[in-house]
C-alpha cells in the first residue's frame, strides 16, 4: 500500500467510527459539542501515533505470550504523558474531557491498531497508520459533535446562530445514538459510491 493510502484508509475504508464501529464509548460520551469531539479525537490521535511507533519498534523482541500486556503498558505510558501535558498546558480541556482521557488506554482503536498493524509493519508505516486512523477518528467525532451541537443548542463550536434552545435530547445520550446511527448510514451510502 502507498504511503498516501496508509493515511487515507482511516478516513474512508477503515474509518474507526463509521466503518469499523470502534471506540464508541468516547464517541457517544464526549461529542456533546464539536469542540469536545475535536479535542477527544486529537488526544486519541496523539496516543495512537506515538504508541504505534513504539510498538512497531519493540514488537520483534516481545514474546507472543506477553505482547498484549506490553502494548497496554506502552499505551498507558503515552496516556499518562498526555494527561500530564493537558493538566499543565490546557487544564480546561482536561477538565472537560475528564475521565475519558485515562480510558484511552483501553480504547479498542488504539489497542486494535497496535495488534493488527503496528506490530507487523515498519515504524514509518505504523506512524502513517496512526495519523490516518487518528484523523479519521477525529473527523468522525467532530462531525458527530457538530450535528449534536447544532440540533441540541443551535450553535457550532460555541457560536450561537439559532435563537432559542435546541432539542435537549440531542445533547444527551439518546441524541448521541440517533446522530451516530444516521451518520453511519449516510457515511456508508456515500462511501459505496
Amino acid at each position: 500500500m502507498s504511503k498516501f493510502g496508509l493515511i487515507t484508509k482511516g478516513l474512508l475504508k477503515e474509518n474507526p467510527t463509521f466503518v469499523l464501529v470502534l471506540g464508541l464509548c468516547p464517541t457517544l460520551a464526549t461529542t456533546t459539542s464539536a469542540m469536545n469531539g475535536l479535542e477527544m479525537g486529537l488526544a486519541t490521535m496523539f496516543v495512537l501515533i506515538l504508541s504505534n511507533i513504539v510498538i512497531s519498534l519493540i514488537a520483534p523482541v516481545v514474546p507472543d505470550k506477553v505482547h498484549i500486556p506490553v502494548y497496554i503498558v506502552v499505551i498507558a505510558t503515552f496516556v499518562t504523558l498526555l494527561q500530564l501535558l493537558m493538566q499543565a498546558y490546557v487544564p480546561d480541556v482536561y477538565e472537560t474531557l475528564g475521565l475519558f482521557i485515562p480510558l484511552i488506554v483501553v480504547n479498542c482503536i488504539v489497542l486494535g491498531r497496535a495488534e493488527a498493524f503496528a506490530s507487523k509493519n515498519s515504524v514509518g508505516d505504523s506512524a502513517l497508520d496512526g495519523i490516518g486512523i487518528g484523523i479519521g477518528f477525529t473527523l468522525s467525532l467532530t462531525v458527530i459533535g457538530i450535528v449534536r451541537e447544532i440540533l441540541g443548542s443551535g450553535s457550532i463550536f460555541g457560536w450561537k446562530f439559532i435563537a432559542g434552545d435546541g432539542v435537549l435530547a440531542f445533547v444527551m445520550a439518546p441524541g448521541a445514538f440517533l446522530v451516530l446511527g444516521y451518520l453511519m448510514v449516510l457515511f456508508n451510502k456515500l462511501a459505496k459510491r
